[in-house]
């Protein structure tokens, strides 16, 4: 400390009276923090080496800055940010409030009281380096949507495989699954897709889609 102290001053061109009035510190702490008999504040030592055009940081092992958490992370229903050393996730991967706490509603996002579970499950993924912030579909209706129209999609590429392999076969005059027709991809009834219910040029069934 002593030694940086007067690395600043000289980096500054200041007296020990002069650096101690800029920074809002008084000389007598300041110069028993720079004869070693004193120490200084993070927040007065900050202030002090910034009039020196210096700044203070964190270095880790290997030499490299450890930067600040966002301010703009995910917080809780109160408003404030969710404890630091814990990890956030969505509100519907392992919602752990039960039947007893049916009145709670499902949050955004969440995090794993037990630390037994996270240090055994989830972080043998990796830690994240800090905490989620807020995405466009992030809220756990959003991601309900998302899901059922994923398997929605699934479903429809499980049959237009399936067509493929019949017509391959040239086995298409049979009831196609289960609903006595014979509709090639394309006809199905999808939302946003074909809401029409038109049929595909090459349909040889014509069927009414319901």
């Amino acid at each position: 400390m002593a030694g940086l102290l007067r690395r600043v001053r000289r980096l500054a061109d200041m007296s020990q009276r002069e650096l101690a009035a800029a920074a809002g510190v008084s000389r007598d702490r300041l110069g028993r923090a720079e004869t070693g008999r004193g120490d200084l504040g993070v927040g007065e030592l900050s202030r002090i080496v910034s009039l020196a055009r210096l700044r203070l940081v964190l270095l880790d092992a290997q030499g490299a800055e450890v930067t600040p958490m966002s301010p703009a992370t995910v917080r809780d229903r109160g408003g404030r940010h969710f404890p630091a050393h814990l990890d956030t996730r969505h509100g519907d991967e392992g919602w752990w409030y039960g039947p007893h706490r049916y009145t709670r509603g499902q949050p955004d996002f969440t995090f794993d009281r037990d630390r037994r579970t996270r240090d055994s499950w989830r972080r043998q993924q990796g830690t994240a380096d800090d905490h989620h912030q807020q995405r466009p579909g992030d809220s756990v209706a959003e991601r309900v949507a998302a899901r059922r129209w994923a398997a929605l999609r699934r479903e429809q590429e499980r049959r237009e495989a399936v067509w493929r392999v019949r017509l391959a076969a040239g086995d298409l005059g049979d009831p196609d699954w289960g609903t006595g027709c014979t509709c090639p991809p394309g006809c199905e009834y999808a939302e946003g897709s074909n809401e029409h219910l038109g049929h595909a040029p090459a349909c040889a069934c014509g069927c009414d889609v319901a």
